[in-house]
């Protein structure tokens, strides 16, 4: 366990094993930490017998944590995460997300996609075309929210500021259409299947972005073995 200062933030990763540098963002939402990928379907971690994986925990999640500001928002994150590639002196690493992961890699990759030589979106979170699930991001947002140390004396409308920031946006929350449409980074797609992780997301990054690899069955059986494979190959055909 390892940790560094960004502004006033003290951000938290762990480093596994040695080779070309893979980032890892983690699965839970707001909670998102590194620890919750013992608990995956396909725990990318195991890519640590042949890259070098680092693992973070996001801003007030898990080990991290960092003050609360009104204007707080995707771009936080994405600042954060470069920060932390350029704290470790990586240059050009694969990103491997899953759950918010999703919006955090089109985030990345509509900041700075030369750091990038590859992508790995598994179930991304996204905003239905029709809004159906937004209430359940707003709900996610403030359990958190309640889960905070004394709301770190937060005032409401700092929090309510924050929520929409995060969640009042469309599609998959950090690049538009045209913004997906842009991207030359290769992508390998998991498809979501659920409230949080919509198909029509999936779909809508695979139907727009130039250079996809799409897999619509990969958590359970057969397809979840066939998935290491792929996944493995795929890191490994645009690995430098």
């Amino acid at each position: 366990m390892s940790s560094f200062e960004h502004g006033a933030a003290s951000i938290h990763y762990d480093i596994e094993g040695e080779g070309f540098p893979v980032l890892l963002i983690a699965p839970g939402g707001m909670r998102s930490a590194n620890e919750l990928w013992n608990g995956m379907p396909w725990n990318p971690r195991s890519l640590a017998d042949t890259y070098r994986v680092i693992g973070m925990d996001q801003r007030n999640a898990g080990r991290s944590t960092a003050p609360v500001s009104a204007d707080d928002g995707w771009a936080t994150y994405t600042a954060d995460q470069l920060a932390l590639l350029d704290h470790l002196d990586v240059d050009r690493c694969h990103v491997v997300g899953m759950c918010i992961g999703g919006p955090y890699i089109a985030g990345l990759l509509n900041t700075a996609p030369e750091r990038f030589a590859s992508a790995v979106m598994l179930q991304p979170v996204g905003i239905e075309p029709d809004g159906s699930n937004r209430s359940a991001f707003y709900e996610m947002f403030d359990r958190w929210v309640g889960a905070q140390p004394e709301k770190r004396g937060v005032d409401e409308a700092t929090w309510s500021s924050f929520r929409s920031n995060m969640w009042d946006g469309e599609f998959v929350l950090t690049a538009t259409d045209d913004q997906v449409a842009a991207f030359d980074t290769p992508i390998l797609v998991a498809m979501g299947n659920d409230l949080h992780h919509p198909q029509a997301t999936s779909r809508r990054i695979v139907a727009l972005a130039s250079n996809v690899t799409f897999v619509s069955s990969w958590k359970e059986g057969d397809a979840l073995a066939a998935f290491d494979h792929i996944a493995r190959g795929f890191l490994a055909g645009h690995t430098p």
